[in-house]
C-alpha cells in the first residue's frame, strides 16, 4: 500500500465526516442564528464540529484497541500499529474534548472567549456545579488517562486496561444525549451506548486495517478483514438496532419523520447504514477471498475500504448534525416543565404504571435494549456452536442448551419485563428480580456449561493472536479469578452482598442512579454466576470443594438469606423511606407491608434455588461415587482383581507375623 494512503484514508473520513456535518446542520436548521442570546457563527459552528471529531477519535480509539486484543499477534508489527493508531486517537480525543468543553461553556453562557479572571471563574463555576459541564470534565479526563496509558502499554493482557478506560469515555456522551434526561431515561442511555460502542468498533477496526494493510502481506490482510468482518457483523447488528430504538424515541410518529429536518436527517443516515451493510455483505462474501489472491484482488480491496470510510464519514457527520437539532419529540422531563406530576414521576423520570395484577406480570415490559441484545448474542452463539460441534459429528447433552435458553429467557424477562417496569416502585418486584438475578438465573447458566462449549468450538489460533479460546484459558488461570472462583470467596461474596447492598446507600444509588442499576445486576449475576460454577456445572475452575464441603457450604448460604429475609420481614423501620416510602402510590400494599413481603421472598422463594443448587450437588457427588466404583472395578477385571489378591496377601502375611509372635 502506498505510504500516502496512509495519510489519505483518514483525511477522506474526516473531510466526508465534516461535509455532512455541515450540510445536515444547514438541512436541520442546527446552525441558524438565534433570536436570543446568539452565540456567534463561529460558536454555532463550532460546537457541533469539535464534538462530532470526539465521536470519530473515540471510534479510532475503540475500534483499533479491540483489532488488537482480539485480531493481531502481539509479537509482530501489526499489534504495535494498531496500537499506535490508539494512542493517536486518544490525543486526539481529549483535544477535541477540551476544545468541546470550551466551546459549549461560551455556547450556552453567552460570553465571549477572553482570558480574564470572569471567564475563567464562569468556566470553573460550569464545570463543577452544571451537570452538562461536569460530564464534559469528566469526558477530558478520561480521555487524557486513555491517552498516557494508550502510549506506555504494549503488553497484550494490560491493553485491556485501555478497552476498559476507552469504552469509559463513552459514559458521559451516553448521560448527556437528547433523551438521556427523558422519562425513559435507562432505555435511552442504554441504547446510546450500544451505539456509541457499535459504531466506533465498526469504524475504528476498517481504519486500523487500512493501516495494517501497510505492514502486512496480502494473506495476513485476508486473514485479519475476515477477523475484523466478523466484528463488524456484531457492530452492524447493534448499530442498527439502537438506531431504530433511539431514532423512534426522538421521531414519534411518521409525519414528523417526513415532515421534520430532524426526520430527513434520520432518513439519511439509515441510508448510510443501509449502505454500509451492503458493503460488508460484499466484502465477507466476495472480497476476503481475493485479496491473498493477487495484487489486484488487494488494490481492489483497498479502494472498496476507502469508499466504505468515506460512507462512514457521511454517516458521522449526519450523526454529528442530529446531535444539535431539535427533535420533535420533546425530552425535557416532566418534573422540569411544571404542572401536577405524581411523586413517583418526580422521583423515577417516569409516570407511575398501572396497578400491578397477575396479567401485569405478562402485559407490562420495558425494554432494556443493552440486555434485550446481551439475550440475543448469547444464544446465537450458543447455537452456533452446537451446531459447529453436530457438523463434526460431536455430541451436546440438550439439557444443557435447554438450561442455557432459560437461563437467558429468565435474564431478558428481569430486565424487560414486568420485573423491570415495577422494581423502582415495589421493593416486593425488586427483591424478586433480584433473587432471579442472583440465585435463579445463575443456576441456569452454569448447568448450560458455556466455557466448556466455548472450548470446545472455538479453533485454537497458531498465528500468535488471541481469540476467544486464548482468552478464556488465561482467565481461567489467572490469579485473580483463583480467587474470585475460590468456593470460600464466591460464599462470601454470594451471602454478604445482600448485607452489603441492602443495609448500605448502595442501594440508594442503584434505585435512583441508572449507571447503579446496571452496576447491581451486572454485580449480583456474577456473584451468582460465581458461586454456582464453584459449586456445580462441568466448566473448568481452579479448585471446587470436595461434595460434603459443598454441602456445608450451601446450607450455610441458606441460613445467611433466611436471617436476611427475616430481618427484613421483621424491621420496624422503612428501608429507602425517602424512595419507596415517597413514591405516592394508590394502590398495592403500603410500603412497610409491600418491604415485609419482599423479605418473605427472599426468604422463602429466594431459598428455592439454593435447594434447587444443593440437589444437583447431592446428585452429582452420587454420580461421582459410581464412576468412581465403576474405574474401580474396571482395574480390577483388567488387573485380575491383583489389588485385592495384594491387599489378602498382605493380610495373610501380617497374621502370620502375629503368629509367630505369639508362639
Amino acid at each position: 500500500m502506498p505510504r500516502s494512503l496512509r495519510v489519505f484514508a483518514p483525511a477522506l473520513l474526516l473531510a466526508a465526516t465534516i461535509a455532512a456535518l455541515f450540510l445536515g446542520l444547514a438541512i436541520g436548521g442546527a446552525a441558524n442564528e438565534r433570536a436570543l442570546a446568539d452565540p456567534g457563527t463561529f460558536v454555532r459552528y463550532a460546537v457541533p464540529l469539535t464534538r462530532t471529531l470526539v465521536n470519530v477519535a473515540m471510534a479510532g480509539l475503540i475500534g483499533s484497541v479491540v483489532m488488537a486484543i482480539w485480531a493481531l499477534a502481539s509479537d509482530r508489527a501489526e499489534a504495535r500499529t494498531a496500537l499506535d493508531v490508539a494512542a493517536g486517537s486518544a490525543a486526539m480525543l481529549t483535544v477535541a474534548s477540551a476544545a468541546t468543553l470550551l466551546v459549549t461553556y461560551v455556547d450556552l453562557s453567552g460570553l465571549p472567549f477572553s482570558g480574564d479572571a470572569a471567564f475563567g471563574a464562569g468556566l470553573a463555576q460550569f464545570v463543577t456545579e452544571i451537570e452538562l459541564g461536569r460530564l464534559w470534565l469528566i469526558e477530558l479526563l478520561l480521555a487524557a488517562a486513555t491517552t498516557v496509558m494508550a502510549f506506555a502499554i504494549r503488553d497484550r493482557r494490560l491493553t485491556l486496561l485501555v478497552l476498559l478506560a476507552a469504552l469509559a469515555t463513552t459514559l458521559p456522551l451516553a448521560l448527556q444525549g437528547h433523551a438521556a434526561g427523558s422519562s425513559n431515561h435507562s432505555q435511552a442511555v442504554n441504547s446510546l451506548l450500544v451505539h456509541l460502542i457499535g459504531a466506533s468498533v465498526w469504524l475504528g477496526g476498517l481504519l486500523t486495517l487500512v493501516f495494517l494493510a501497510r505492514v502486512v502481506d496480502r494473506q495476513r490482510l485476508s486473514v485479519l478483514t475476515a477477523r475484523y468482518s466478523t466484528l463488524a457483523l456484531f457492530a452492524f447488528v447493534g448499530v442498527a438496532a439502537s438506531g431504530v430504538v433511539s431514532g423512534w424515541m426522538r421521531v414519534g410518529n411518521l409525519d414528523a419523520l417526513f415532515g421534520t429536518g430532524y426526520g430527513q436527517l434520520l432518513m439519511w443516515k439509515t441510508g448510510a447504514l443501509l449502505a454500509l451493510g451492503v458493503f460488508g455483505a460484499i466484502q465477507r462474501t466476495r472480497l476476503i477471498p481475493r485479496i491473498a489472491d493477487s495484487v489486484a484482488g488487494q488494490r481492489a480491496f483497498i479502494w472498496f475500504v476507502l469508499a466504505e470510510l468515506a460512507v462512514m464519514g457521511l454517516a458521522s457527520g449526519i450523526a454529528g448534525a442530529l446531535g444539535r437539532t431539535a427533535t420533535p419529540v420533546s425530552f425535557e422531563p416532566a418534573r422540569d416543565q411544571g404542572g401536577d406530576i405524581s411523586p413517583a414521576e418526580w422521583l423515577t423520570g417516569d409516570p407511575l404504571p398501572p396497578e400491578l395484577t397477575p396479567m401485569s406480570y405478562l402485559t407490562e415490559w420495558k425494554f432494556d435494549l443493552a440486555w434485550v441484545l446481551v439475550c440475543v448474542f448469547g444464544l446465537a452463539l450458543y447455537i452456533a456452536g452446537v451446531v459447529r460441534l453436530k457438523r463434526r459429528g460431536d455430541s451436546w447433552p440438550i439439557g444443557r442448551t435447554i438450561a442455557w435458553f432459560l437461563g437467558l429467557l429468565g435474564l431478558f424477562y428481569t430486565t424487560n419485563g414486568a420485573l423491570n417496569a415495577y422494581e423502582q416502585y415495589l421493593f416486593s418486584v425488586h427483591m424478586l428480580g433480584h433473587m432471579m438475578l442472583t440465585m435463579l438465573i445463575p443456576l441456569l447458566l452454569v448447568l448450560g456449561a458455556p466455557i466448556t462449549l466455548a472450548l470446545r468450538t472455538i479453533e485454537k489460533r497458531t498465528d500468535g493472536s488471541w481469540g476467544g479460546r486464548e482468552w478464556i484459558m488465561w482467565a481461567i488461570q489467572t490469579p485473580y479469578s483463583k480467587v474470585i472462583t475460590h468456593p470460600a470467596v464466591a460464599a462470601v461474596v454470594f451471602a454478604g452482598s445482600l448485607w452489603v447492598f441492602y443495609f448500605t446507600p448502595i442501594a440508594r444509588w442503584a434505585a435512583s442512579e441508572h449507571l447503579g442499576h446496571q452496576w447491581m445486576i451486572i454485580h449480583f449475576l456474577i456473584a451468582g454466576y460465581l458461586f454456582s460454577l464453584s459449586m456445580i456445572g462441568v466448566d473448568p475452575v481452579p479448585y471446587r470443594f470436595p461434595y460434603p464441603l459443598r454441602l456445608v457450604t450451601l446450607f450455610a448460604t441458606m441460613a445467611s438469606h433466611a436471617f436476611f429475609g427475616v430481618t427484613i420481614m421483621t424491621g420496624d423501620g422503612l428501608m429507602l423511606a425517602d424512595w419507596y416510602g415517597a413514591m405516592g402510590r394508590t394502590w398495592g400494599a403500603i410500603p412497610i407491608e409491600d418491604q415485609a413481603a419482599g423479605g418473605g421472598i427472599a426468604w422463602g422463594i429466594g431459598e428455592l434455588p439454593t435447594l434447587a443448587l444443593a440437589l444437583v450437588v447431592a446428585v452429582q457427588w452420587s454420580r461421582s461415587d459410581t464412576k468412581e466404583q465403576k474405574r474401580k472395578d474396571r482395574a480390577a477385571d483388567r488387573s485380575g482383581e491383583a489389588e485385592l489378591h495384594a491387599y489378602n496377601d498382605m493380610l495373610a502375611a501380617q497374621a502370620a507375623r502375629d503368629s509367630k509372635a505369639t508362639r
